[in-house]
């Protein structure tokens, strides 16, 4: 396993490596002002609120968990995706227990997870000053325009190793490789000599930091190579498919045309363009059912939507996961999100679109470039390949999705849990 940085500053450049990417730095103003404020007094503010409510306020919020953390297998979630994507684990695993850090918001299954005191978080604020510094040698400017995720990141390899020093988990398990509080995590579960696995919950970038787990399950070959490009892959790996999809492979979408179509849109979109698209398809296509669905992370209002086309269906992420909603859908038109192979693996039309003209990502996942979807540039190229859908769907497009599924097409079809619970329990027993 890599050795884990030797000083405060350059665990905090491994933490929040993403964060200084490039690709981070050019996130549409809509995209990133939720994450860290374009204009340094509220970057302040921001600073100042997270203080007031995060670190002194846990302070005077002890933790009292429901199970014992002791001993037991960790499955660490840092959101509601996180979350669906390992509780297969801890209804496998009598050993295990879902676990988060003290104020993580977890969706709908905040009450379900045991959480981490970060009361002593605030104790290790003294490193500011000499972090900030490094990270100003290391990063320019970067360092002072996310001067906010800086300082939040703080402390958390500190509390997280003396977390794992009390309890001595047998293992973690980790959903997420590149979140602060995970990429603190899994520094200190280094430190401390705890094993680390990391079970792939999405598509994956070559954005991504270096893949440094124990052992790795991905979901296919698409994952391996990119992780390939972001570095050096340290541990053992195995591909096992997607887990979170077996219960929905086995009732794959055989309708033969397109009657019902869902858009699926994240804050990378744009809002005019989204509305225009809307607009433009719901009056070329008047006998079709469109379904809108933002991300669940996306917090802009779309209630005008409902207001200009009453015929519009809405799904909320926040209530119900992304298959339960492409169960009810023939097509799926999106961008840059994993929505497309989730909706390909269930044989939906899935086509590539872009809801605007933004510079930051295209084609972000190679789902185009690896054949996985179509492409339309122009709304009438969209008009045009959901029309010949609207016509004939073929009963094979799950097949494309082989590159990216690994147990696609063989006995392990639909069976990707099993093998990686047994994955987990040979490794498990090797470290025990």
């Amino acid at each position: 396993m890599p050795d884990v940085p030797a000083t405060p500053t350059a665990r905090l450049r491994d933490i929040l490596q993403l964060r200084f990417t490039d690709l981070f730095a050019a996130l549409p103003a809509h995209m990133l002002e939720p994450i860290s404020p374009a204009r340094p007094l509220k970057r302040l503010l921001k600073v100042a609120g997270y203080a007031a409510v995060r670190l002194v306020g846990n302070v005077f919020r002890p933790v009292r968990n429901p199970e014992q953390l002791r001993g037991k297998v960790w499955l660490y979630v840092v959101s509601q995706n996180n979350y669906d994507s390992l509780h297969f684990v801890r209804e496998a695993r009598m050993d295990s227990v879902l676990v988060a850090g003290q104020s993580k918001q977890i969706g709908r299954y905040n009450r379900q997870v045991n959480r981490l005191s970060l009361r002593r978080k605030l104790l290790y604020y003294r490193q500011l000053p000499k972090v900030l510094l490094g990270l100003w040698r290391t990063e320019g400017r970067k360092a002072w325009r996310f001067f906010d995720l800086i300082f939040n990141a703080i402390g958390y390899y500190e509390v997280y190793c003396r977390a794992l020093r009390h309890y001595r988990p047998k293992a973690i398990v980790f959903a997420n490789d590149h979140n602060d509080d995970a990429r603190a995590l899994l520094l200190a579960a280094r430190a401390c000599g705890v094993p680390t696995a990391y079970v792939q919950h999405a598509s994956v970038s070559t954005n991504f930091p270096p893949l440094g787990f124990d052992l790795s399950l991905l979901e296919g070959q698409d994952a391996l190579d990119k992780y390939r490009q972001c570095g050096p892959v340290h541990g053992h790996t195995e591909l096992v498919g997607m887990p979170k999809a077996d219960a929905f492979l086995a009732s794959k979408n055989q309708n033969p045309t397109v009657q019902r179509v869902g858009l699926a849109c994240n804050a990378l979109d744009d809002t005019q363009a989204i509305a225009e698209s809307l607009g433009h398809l719901l009056r070329e296509f008047p006998t079709l059912t469109f379904t809108f669905r933002p991300h669940p992370g996306d917090t802009r209002d779309f209630s005008f939507l409902r207001q200009q086309h009453p015929q519009l269906q809405f799904s909320d992420a926040r209530q119900h996961n992304v298959f339960e909603f492409l169960q009810q859908q023939d097509a799926l038109i999106a961008a840059d999100t994993s929505t497309h192979l989730e909706a390909t693996l269930l044989n939906l039309a899935s086509i590539y679109y872009r809801f605007g003209t933004h510079g930051i990502t295209d084609d972000y996942y190679g789902y185009v470039a690896h054949g996985l979807v179509e492409r339309a540039n122009t709304l009438p190229e969209l008009s045009t390949l959901l029309r010949r859908y609207q016509q004939h769907k073929p009963a094979d497009l799950y097949r494309r999705a082989a590159y990216y599924n690994a147990t696609l097409g063989t006995p392990d079809e639909g069976r990707s849990q099993q093998r990686a619970l047994r994955l987990l329990d040979d490794w498990l027993t090797k470290q025990a």
